[in-house]
């Protein structure tokens, strides 16, 4: 569970993060902090640049500038793989599975990047579907049991940080609910969280805090307990 000592403890601090693919400048300065243990959220309209500060923090874009710490270590001349070395799992919107294996291949795959990665035990456990479902292929899958085993397969590499791109999109209300079970174990495991997530409803009673990202910016920082009191200000840069 949380404690006050793991909460001090900043697992991601971005400052000044601007982001370019090719010559458009997509992230004008973003910053933001996420305390280890935390679920914070990035919400936004489509186009606000959520996605692409999950890529940056990756390094999956194509020039940065500004600063990234993960644990407390600059990352911007790092690679991708390095910075999955260092804990942090990236989920990304179009499911990362290997289509043509069966759901026990694609979670025996991964490399275990670092220690504590869940074990198939663990895994099956949290995910009763996938059990079900260990020998189908992936192509065989359904949206929801392909987003559990996207998901799943990062947590097989030990990541203790997890970059979560609108992994409800699309799927059935009993999936989506599913799914908020899962987030809110993996948190009470001391798991930090970035989530990417068009469905409010569905972040909201999950979160520690929101950022709402409006033209590659922060424009607002909202602390799960001022909900109430910023509800209308939320509604008017969402377009609810």
């Amino acid at each position: 569970m949380n404690t006050d000592a793991t909460r001090n403890y900043e697992q991601l601090n971005i400052s000044g993060l601007h982001a370019y693919y090719g010559e458009s400048h997509i992230l004008h300065g973003v910053d933001l902090v996420v305390h280890r243990g935390e679920l914070v959220t990035l919400l936004g309209r489509n186009g606000a640049g959520r996605s692409t500060t999950l890529k940056a923090i990756m390094n999956m874009v194509g020039r940065r500038t500004g600063s990234i710490m993960v644990n407390g270590e600059e990352t911007m001349s790092c690679a991708p793989h390095h910075i999955a070395r260092m804990g942090v799992g990236y989920c990304p919107e179009h499911r990362g599975i290997f289509a043509s294996l069966n759901v026990h291949e694609n979670l025996t795959l991964p490399p275990i990047v670092r220690s504590g990665g869940m074990s198939l035990e663990e895994i099956y456990s949290m995910f009763p579907n996938l059990y079900e479902r260990r020998f189908s292929q992936g192509t065989k899958l359904s949206g929801g049991e392909q987003q559990m085993l996207a998901l799943a397969r990062i947590l097989r590499t030990g990541a203790n940080m997890l970059l979560l791109d609108e992994i409800t999109e699309g799927l059935a209300p009993v999936i989506v609910e599913k799914l908020g079970h899962v987030l809110t174990q993996l948190k009470e495991k001391g798991l930090t969280i970035v989530l990417v997530e068009q469905n409010f409803h569905f972040a909201a009673p999950l979160a520690d805090r929101h950022y709402v990202v409006e033209h590659g910016r922060i424009v607002e920082e909202v602390r799960a307990d001022e909900l109430s009191a910023k509800q209308s200000v939320l509604d008017g840069y969402l377009g609810v």
